[in-house]
Parts: C-alpha cells; sequence; structure tokens
C-alpha cells in the first residue's frame, strides 16, 4: 500500500521525530506559506509543526487531496478559517501535552500574588529588608473558566493546595468530579465578585471572545487576580488595563495579550501588579516530545484506519469533552 503524503510545515524549525515519520509516510516538508502551497497538490495530511506559522489558508485552493490538518497546540481558533471549517477535511490537536504545564503555570501565577512577591522585588531591588504581608491559599476562592482538560487540571491542582474552586463553562451544572460548580459564561458578571483568583483557560470562540470585560471587572473584588492563559481576546484589554492601573483589582498574571507580541509602548508593561509572560505557559522541556509522540501515534491510526483521537469540531471550535 501507498505511504501516504505527508506535508510539514516547519517554520524552519527542526521537526522532532522526523526520522519515524519518513518511515510511516511520503514527507514533505515547507518552512514558509509558500513553499506550503507547492507541497498541497497530493497532500493527504497536513501537520502544522509551527503552529504559529501561517499558510494553509492562502494555499487552500492547492489542496486537492486534502484529508487531515493537525494542530500540536491546544487552540484552534487561529487554523479555523471559514473554508477549512466548512469542508470535511479532518482537524486534530495537543489536546492533554499541556495540562499539567499550564496548571503549574496558573498555581505559579496565583503564588506570585499571594506570597506578593512584586514587594519582594521592589524590596530587593531597593536593597530594603522590610517585612510584607502575605496570604495563604487554603480558604481562597478561584474560579476557572474553561472546563476542558487545562482548565480541569488546573482545579485538580488548585484543590489540592486548600483552594475552593469552581468552573465556568457552557452550561450550568452541579455534580461535576473537578469543581465545586460549574457556571454558564453568561452569569460571569454576576459570580465574578465571589472570588479570589479568576483564572482564563477557555477556547477562543465566538461567545468566549471579549468575556472578561467591564461589566465583569466591575463586580470583582479589589483584591481580585486574574490568571490569563487561554487567549489575549478573552479580555478587554483596554478595561483590564484600566482596573489594574486605577487598582479596582489586585493584579493580572497574562501569558496571552492582543496582540501579541505585546508592544513595547502598551501601558500593561508598566503596571507593578501584572506579570507578563510571552506565551510560555504550556511550555516545559518535555513538551516538544510529547507533541511528536502524539501525532506520531494518531498517524499509525490513520494508516490503520483505527479513529483519530483529539478530534475538533469546527463547529464548537474544540475537542467536546469525552472525545
Amino acid at each position: 500500500m501507498a505511504k501516504p503524503v505527508l506535508t510539514i510545515l516547519t517554520g524552519n524549525r527542526s521537526v522532532t521525530g522526523l526520522e519515524r515519520l519518513e518511515e510511516l509516510a511520503e514527507v514533505r516538508l515547507a518552512d514558509d506559506a509558500t513553499e506550503l502551497a507547492e507541497a498541497l497538490p497530493g497532500t493527504e495530511i497536513v501537520y502544522l509543526w509551527n503552529y504559529f506559522a501561517d499558510g494553509l489558508r492562502q494555499g487552500w485552493e492547492w489542496a486537492d487531496s486534502l484529508k487531515w490538518v493537525h494542530l500540536p497546540a491546544a487552540g484552534v481558533d487561529k487554523l479555523l478559517f471559514p473554508e477549512l471549517a466548512a469542508s470535511e477535511v479532518t482537524v486534530t490537536n495537543a489536546r492533554g501535552i499541556f495540562d499539567a504545564a499550564m496548571a503549574e503555570y496558573a498555581l505559579a501565577g496565583i503564588l506570585y500574588f499571594a506570597k506578593n512577591f512584586p514587594q519582594a522585588g521592589r524590596n530587593q531591588r531597593e536593597r530594603r529588608w522590610k517585612h510584607f504581608p502575605t496570604s495563604n491559599l487554603g480558604g481562597s476562592r478561584a474560579l476557572v473558566a474553561g472546563t476542558g482538560s487545562i482548565g480541569r487540571s488546573t482545579a485538580r491542582l488548585l484543590r489540592a493546595v486548600g483552594i475552593e474552586v469552581d468552573g465556568m463553562g457552557r452550561t450550568e451544572r452541579d455534580g461535576d468530579a473537578d469543581f465545586g460548580a460549574v457556571f454558564a459564561s453568561r452569569d460571569f458578571a454576576a459570580v465574578a465578585g465571589d472570588y479570589d483568583y479568576v483564572v482564563l483557560a477557555a477556547p477562543l470562540t465566538d461567545t468566549t471572545r471579549g468575556m472578561l470585560n467591564l461589566d465583569v471587572l466591575s463586580t470583582m473584588r479589589p483584591s481580585a487576580v486574574v490568571v490569563n492563559m487561554g487567549r489575549g481576546e478573552l479580555v478587554d484589554q483596554y478595561a483590564l488595563q484600566s482596573a489594574l492601573a486605577a487598582g479596582t483589582i489586585g493584579g493580572a498574571v497574562l501569558d496571552v495579550t492582543d496582540p501579541e507580541p505585546l508592544p513595547g509602548s502598551d501601558p500593561l508593561w508598566g503596571l507593578d501588579n501584572v506579570l507578563i509572560t510571552p506565551h510560555l505557559s504550556g511550555d516545559s522541556r518535555t513538551h516538544l516530545p510529547a507533541m511528536a509522540e502524539q501525532f506520531e501515534a494518531n498517524l499509525r491510526a490513520y494508516i490503520a484506519g483505527r479513529p483519530l483521537v483529539n478530534v475538533v469540531d469546527k463547529q464548537l471550535g474544540f475537542v467536546p469533552a469525552g472525545s
């Protein structure tokens, strides 16, 4: 049986596990959008190894044999252009790979403010030995927006250190294994004031875009901390920056912003109650091998005619629970 044609968009990045893939498929490498378009005729599978690179939409008219696109990332919002969403092409993602790292990032961000590390940093820069107040996590409350695998991993870790955790998703429900309660996204403003920490781990969809807005921020506690590790567009960034500058909320940990990279002129950079990181919450020393192994396993399933894992519902914009 002929090997499937697999085109990998490398974006000039070294592809982990390439040798094994070459044993399974006829591999074509594309460094950029132009090379991807040239490689698409006859391509059955596209592997977007460099998920920050672009090009599939520009070359879509040449995708005459495409059956499967794999994005080794959790969020697929930048990939799902209308033509792909309307097609019969299967899309898979890297669901599960980033769960532990992102949960740890959320906990680190919460601890950063609970233990008042911003003040510690100021004292150190001024060479000043002076005590300052800190908080315990036990008995505090967190709301995790996003009840997928990342949100659940985050909830379990926060609960392990004594934080009471509720969730927020598409629909309200009780009896969830990982959350004390799950609220509907439409009720965000009604419940946000009950929490010390609000963690955004939701996928970016039409219904979640701008979910943390002025209405929600105006109900939050003055000491509340926002951790955004989902997408920058989940937040009305001007409203958030204004609330932080005015001190109407306590702080923010932002791994994602709108736009990215965050321009050097953005006022968020200058705020003492903000910690900014460059979209790395899911990264670790093991995430690249893990992504490669996950795709290889799915490729072997594809060749054997078995069902693929992590199939994205292209209308919802994420992998449904239980898939």
